[in-house]
Formats: structure tokens, C-alpha cells, sequence
């Protein structure tokens, strides 16, 4: 499980638009999201640097803030 700090995501349709980001990279990705934080947890078998780049791609610019084994 892996944490990012993401900025520009403000609502339910960010979120939807970065999950699919995320899920094109990986189908089985689990996202969660505190949008009053804009934070994501993401749970997937990408790396931190794959999903950052999906996630900067699709127009939310991210870094990771905590990393889980």
C-alpha cells in the first residue's frame, strides 16, 4: 500500500479520472481517497514512480508520502 500527496484533486470526478488512470497501469489497483486531504492510497502491484507518472499524466500532479509492505 502506498500513500500520495495529490494536487488539483478536489472531487468525486478527479478521483474517478485518476483511478482510471491508475487502473489502465494495473486493472486490480484498490484506490482509496481523502479528498479534504487530497490524498490517495493506492494498493497495486506499480511501483511509486509508474503511478506517479499515470497520475501526473492524467492532469494531477502526486509524490508519495508513505510506502507499506
Amino acid at each position: 500500500m502506498q500513500a500520495f500527496k495529490v494536487q488539483g484533486m478536489r472531487c468525486g470526478g478527479c478521483v474517478r479520472r485518476i483511478t482510471q488512470a491508475i487502473q489502465a497501469l494495473d486493472a486490480d489497483a484498490r484506490v482509496g481517497a481523502d479528498i479534504a486531504a487530497a490524498r490517495l492510497r493506492i494498493d497495486s502491484v506499480e511501483g511509486a514512480a509508474s503511478l506517479v507518472r499515470a497520475m501526473t499524466n492524467a492532469g494531477y500532479p502526486a509524490y508519495l508520502v508513505e510506502e507499506e509492505s
